[in-house]
């Protein structure tokens, strides 16, 4: 069954350049700084989702230390209240950023122009010191399997399609989905997760992505007029 919406219209992939290691210590900093300019571009309307708590909590306190972010935009955390409450301030905010982690990436639904930006800092790969999942490992190995391409790889990817799946709701929704990691450029296994994603064009620069924010929501009377020819 076909998909209802128009990808190729209504959404952007953003791969931001020049982003570190995922395991650098400057990593998530990093994020929040490619993030930043994308959401001033959408207005706040921002879900940054995250792999780890720890991230979740060190871009809180970035996006805390930034003069004048919180006037500009209310900033929801993930663990400050209930998920479904977070969810409904965001909806009736309207110009909300919302923080959160695995919870966030699926079974959330917020359509309209309430959300126009969600940002993913690492591709969803699991945390190898799970119990449940080095048990499932291990399995795969003693049959002679490749635990990392016949499971890991396959649930990440499926990961990041739910994570991805947050921005476009409705026909009339629309937005940009920026993925942070740069392995998604850099390993072989990165084209596996974007031909998995939606048909959405892909761009690099995010002067790019920010002027498609901007000249949507100006469509919908959420914009400066300018943006409209931009």
């Amino acid at each position: 069954i076909e998909s209802p919406f128009d990808f190729a219209s209504q959404a952007r992939i953003c791969l931001p350049e020049g982003m570190p290691d995922p395991a650098s210590r400057e990593y998530t900093r990093r994020v929040v700084e490619a993030a930043l300019p994308l959401v001033e571009a959408a207005g706040g309307r921002s879900f940054l989702l995250f792999t780890s708590h720890r991230a979740l909590e060190e871009a809180a306190r970035e996006l805390e230390a930034r003069p004048g972010f919180r006037d500009r935009y209310p900033l929801l955390v993930q663990g400050e209240a209930p998920r479904e409450a977070l969810l409904s301030r965001f909806r009736e905010l309207g110009n909300a950023v919302l923080l959160g982690t695995a919870s966030f990436w699926e079974g959330v639904d917020v359509r309209g122009h309430a959300l126009a930006l969600v940002v993913i800092d690492k591709l969803p790969f699991a945390a190898p010191e799970d119990p449940l999942l080095k048990a499932r490992l291990e399995g795969v190995r003693r049959r002679g399997g490749n635990p990392f391409q016949e499971f890991q790889l396959p649930q990440a990817v499926l990961a990041l399609k739910q994570g991805f799946g947050r921005l476009i709701r409705d026909r009339e929704d629309f937005g940009v989905v920026m993925l942070c990691d740069p392995r998604i450029r850099t390993r072989g296994y990165g084209r596996l997760f974007i031909a998995s994603l939606p048909p959405a064009p892909v761009v690099g620069d995010t002067d790019e992505a920010a002027s498609f924010l901007r000249r949507r929501l100006a469509l919908v009377g959420l914009g400066a007029p300018e943006a409209v020819s931009a």
